[in-house]
């Protein structure tokens, strides 16, 4: 049973996937699609939000036993999802079985000034801290989508508005999510549990700078998107699935070649 795990970044929860993940399970063939969400965030806001991206990792873990799924899982994460999901396959490799990371950074390969452009620290720090539900939404949504309409953008600030006054995230979960990426350094990459990385050349959060130097350095596949921001899945969801599908396909026919030619 092939069971795809999607992971999403900082204060973001389950229904900020949007249709992505119904619409994802029937590209890619899988049998279950489950959103996790971190203690902290979405149907776990009253929880404290885990200090490390170890921690987040284990959780990930125990999860499976939880939802009585039998490893190993395919896994899809964005921003501070995709550093989970790299400590996962550090930290208990049999778990997974593929790797798709989304516009993430890490630390040490990447500089600090490129897994946060210094021109949202202002306003990143007044509004997430201190500013209303409203404006936090808004200013989320300008930094990490660039493909929406003005109409979209409207529905979707309104029901983002509505999730985070139905489930809040507190100003301490906000900064223990925060102090977790800040803490993190990435595990040595073994190579074990392919990854993908996907990237928008026009994320205005994260430079995709990070993204080529992994891709280099981890020597696994990188696609662009030439348009797109931060928030690859809801920019352009067919892009997405495509980039996976694609290379879902080629990941399992590649061993069957290679046997077939020894």
């Amino acid at each position: 049973m092939t069971t795809w795990i999607l992971l999403r970044g900082l204060m973001r929860e389950s229904r900020h996937w949007g249709d992505f993940p119904v619409r994802f399970q029937q590209a890619v063939g899988a049998e279950r699609v489950l959103c996790l969400d971190f203690p902290g965030n979405g149907q776990l806001h009253a929880e404290h939000s885990l200090t490390t991206v170890a921690a987040m990792a284990d959780y990930c873990h125990q999860q499976l036993q939880v939802q009585g799924i039998a490893g190993p899982v395919h896994v899809l994460a964005v921003s501070l999802g995709a550093m989970v999901a790299l400590a996962w396959a550090d930290k208990y490799p049999d778990d997974l079985q593929r790797v798709v990371l989304i516009n993430t950074s890490v630390a040490p390969h990447n500089p600090f000034y490129h897994r946060l452009k210094p021109a949202n620290y202002p306003a990143l720090i007044a509004t997430m801290l201190f500013g209303s539900n409203m404006q936090r939404e808004h200013l989320i949504l300008r930094i990490t989508s660039n493909l929406q309409t003005d109409q979209q953008a409207k529905e979707i600030i309104t029901r983002w508005t509505r999730y985070a006054q139905e489930k809040p995230i507190s100003v301490g979960n906000i900064l223990r999510q925060l102090l977790a990426a800040m803490r993190f350094r990435a595990p040595h990459y073994s190579g074990k549990v392919p990854l993908l990385l996907l990237a928008g050349e026009h994320d205005k959060l994260v430079n995709a700078d990070c993204s080529r130097k992994l891709a280099g350095r981890w020597h696994c596949p990188l696609h662009l998107h030439p348009k797109a921001g931060h928030d690859l899945p809801l920019d352009d969801t067919d892009w997405v699935i495509q980039q996976v599908s694609s290379w879902q396909t080629n990941t399992i026919f590649a061993p069957a070649l290679q046997s077939e030619n020894q």
